[in-house]
């Protein structure tokens, strides 16, 4: 079975120099490989081609059979690491927490540790009888939620 931390530096190696980053990858136990690239910008079949090559140079296909898939991470996919998050700040997300809450928001802030989303949220404003909709920034750490998904709208 490939060792999934040499395939990672292989792939990583390969990225360098380039604004396109490792999201996913996934090794079966029957040796089927799937990379999933992202990019500050757009990620091309060629960009694709690269790394598929630089994988196929350093793994011997004949000393270890193997079944490799090297592609765009897609837009409706949740985002998995904090790059992804920086690169979708001003979009809108739908995020689910740990804890079930589902909320809508627009990314304001990401970090390493964590990341904010800015909610229109109902509140009573003092000397007003209606409520009023108020931009309220809600922070959240990674590891507090379930998924982030962006909201596609046409």
């Amino acid at each position: 079975m490939i060792d999934k931390t040499e395939l990672t530096q292989v792939i990583e190696q390969a990225l360098q120099g380039t604004d396109m980053y490792l999201v996913q990858i996934t090794v079966s136990r029957d040796n089927i490989i799937d990379v999933a690239l992202d990019s500050d910008g757009d990620i091309t079949i060629d960009d694709c081609v690269r790394v598929n090559d630089a994988v196929l140079d350093a793994f011997d296909r004949d000393v270890e059979d193997y079944e490799l898939t090297v592609g765009s991470y897609g837009i409706s996919s949740p985002l998995l690491v904090p790059r992804q998050y920086a690169k979708n700040m001003g979009n809108e997300v739908e995020v689910l927490t740990a804890d079930g809450r589902k909320l809508k928001g627009v990314i304001s802030a990401a970090g390493d540790d964590g990341f904010a989303i800015t909610q229109m949220v109902k509140t009573k404003v003092e000397g007003k009888k209606r409520p009023e909709m108020v931009a309220t920034e809600v922070p959240l750490r990674y590891d507090e939620i379930k998924y982030t998904k962006c909201i596609i709208k046409i």
